[in-house]
């Protein structure tokens, strides 16, 4: 792949990470993993460590202070989620790194699937009919 269509495609994921999550508040597991499998060609196991390297600074930096600016942001709260999503990142990641690529894959989607089941139930659970 030529350098410049490379860097396009890597941008155009980003774009549409950050734009899913400024509005959704996602993007590394749902856009950026599939993406950089599908589209640029990555072993699942890159993709999901080159998105965790991808979410720090943009996300902390970017989203993060206008959220905060509007006073959408319980610092208490994010403090302690973050010392269990660093623990639990950490302890995940080690498992991880030594399951096999299908299975790594099969348990990623089955874990979209779940998700996307709970999101119709619960939007069509509360739309009137």
């Amino acid at each position: 792949m030529a350098v410049g269509i490379h860097l396009i495609l890597l941008l155009l994921i980003g774009l549409t990470a950050g734009v899913a999550s400024g509005l959704f508040g996602i993007g590394g597991g749902v856009i950026v993993v599939p993406a950089l499998v599908i589209v640029m060609g990555f072993s699942l196991h890159s993709a999901i460590g080159t998105s965790l390297a991808i979410l720090l600074p943009p996300v902390g930096l970017a989203a993060v202070t206008e959220y905060y600016r509007h006073g959408n942001v319980d610092l208490k709260s994010a403090i302690i989620v973050a010392l269990g999503l660093f623990t639990g990142a950490w302890i995940s990641a080690y498992f991880a790194n030594r399951l096999a690529g299908p299975w790594l894959r099969v348990a990623f989607g089955v874990f979209i699937i779940c998700l996307g089941v709970y999101m119709i139930y619960g939007a069509l659970r509360n739309t009137p009919i």
